[in-house]
């Protein structure tokens, strides 16, 4: 046994340190932010100003750190094996968030299960396991050319678009996953080597569809009108700053009162019940409070940088399979890193996009991190020129 894994391996090389290297710094980072942003909540809620940031680091870092390691270890094209079980058994996940008694309700949304009091949340794992399962059946179809074909390219990806945006848009009222979700599939779908119209359809597509889940949706379902609302707001900041303009007006508050240098670590006066989910969505917020424009600047560069280390990975992948879903993995961080921090910057609608390996919760930080294992080991693999 031992043989043969030498065997397989043997045309391995080093890993990108500097993707891991940066990636460490960013998690440090993050814990650090997280400790301080979290710390009037945790008291608050749970009589813990430590209780978010102990949480990540024993559920999220503690365990997602040992599973981008074995996944690091354990060769990618593996997953092409197990690419439709995974699939088939997450999907079967985000249905039973919906079964009374095993799915959990929170803010208004059926989105996590309870697994022995920790909780999961399907939408994020199936972020990974359909950028597995889709690079799996873009590369067939791209040996084969099928995927410039409408009956066998085009339509079935759209097939399995839509019911993603069934499932977690529209019962789970979960539009920003869905959005990113959707970002990864075209990008993994262009880079596969689909047709300009194809991709052009697509993208009219997508709008028709977010008018509809923000403009129309909520004339019949008045549930669904926070989206509305949100980009109400996006369009006129002004309006209504104590209700549905708060979030926004006390985002950019606490941006602007960082100035160039922050105001100092554990000093933000927004964290104190002003600035909503300070923990999760409004962290970067915080973080340009707290430690000023400098600090937060490279806080982009971080994620930048990140991003340019995996699209060398993307680059130099040996084969179709791994350039597709080490494209897929760097689109997901760099998207809903951007995403996040434009939506606080008022440069975009909120979302409720969490800040990758800074946000709090535990799912997304192990999912990103099982992403990031499986990208390291990509680059295990590429081709050294």
């Amino acid at each position: 046994m031992r043989r043969r894994f030498s065997a397989l391996t043997s045309h391995w090389h080093v890993p990108n340190y500097t993707l891991i290297g940066l990636l460490l710094i960013l998690l440090m980072f993050g814990l650090i932010m997280l400790s301080s942003a979290s710390s009037v909540a945790g008291f608050e809620k749970f009589d813990d100003p430590y209780y978010f940031v102990k949480r990540q680091l024993l559920y999220g870092v503690l365990f997602g750190l040992p599973v981008m390691w074995l996944l690091s270890r354990i060769d990618y094209h593996i997953w092409k094996r197990y690419a439709f079980a995974l699939i088939v058994v997450n999907i079967i996940f985000l249905i039973l968030v919906l079964v009374p008694g095993i799915g959990v309700e929170l803010l208004g949304a059926r989105r996590w299960i309870n697994l022995g009091g920790i909780l999961f949340q399907p939408s994020e794992l199936i972020k990974l396991t359909f950028l597995l399962y889709l690079g799996l059946w873009l590369e067939a179809r791209q040996k084969s050319r099928a995927i410039r074909d409408i009956s066998t390219g085009f339509a079935p990806f759209m097939t399995m678009i839509g019911f993603l945006v069934l499932m977690i848009a529209g019962v789970q009222k979960d539009l920003g996953t869905m959005v990113i979700i959707a970002v990864i599939a075209v990008v993994a779908y262009f880079i596969a080597g689909a047709p300009w119209k194809h991709l052009a359809v697509i993208g009219a597509a997508g709008v028709a569809m977010l008018l509809f889940l923000i403009k129309v949706l909520p004339w019949f379902i008045p549930s669904f009108s926070y989206r509305a609302n949100r980009l109400t707001v996006f369009l006129n900041p002004d309006l209504d700053p104590l209700g549905i303009g708060f979030h926004i007006n006390q985002a950019l508050l606490a941006i602007g009162s960082g100035g160039l240098f922050g105001v100092g670590l554990g000093h933000s006066r927004q964290k104190f019940n002003y600035l909503p989910e300070v923990a999760t969505d409004s962290i970067f917020a915080v973080v340009a409070e707290e430690m000023g424009f400098i600090i937060a600047l490279s806080l982009v560069a971080l994620y930048v940088g990140i991003m340019w280390q995996g699209i060398q990975v993307a680059k130099a992948a040996p084969d179709h399979f791994g350039k597709i879903v080490a494209a897929g993995i760097v689109t997901w961080i760099t998207f809903q890193a951007v995403v996040n921090i434009m939506a606080m910057l008022s440069l975009l609608p909120l979302t409720g996009i969490p800040l990758p390996f800074v946000s709090y919760g535990s799912t997304s930080m192990v999912t990103l991190l099982a992403a990031v294992g499986i990208l390291i080991n990509i680059s295990r693999q590429t081709n050294q020129r």
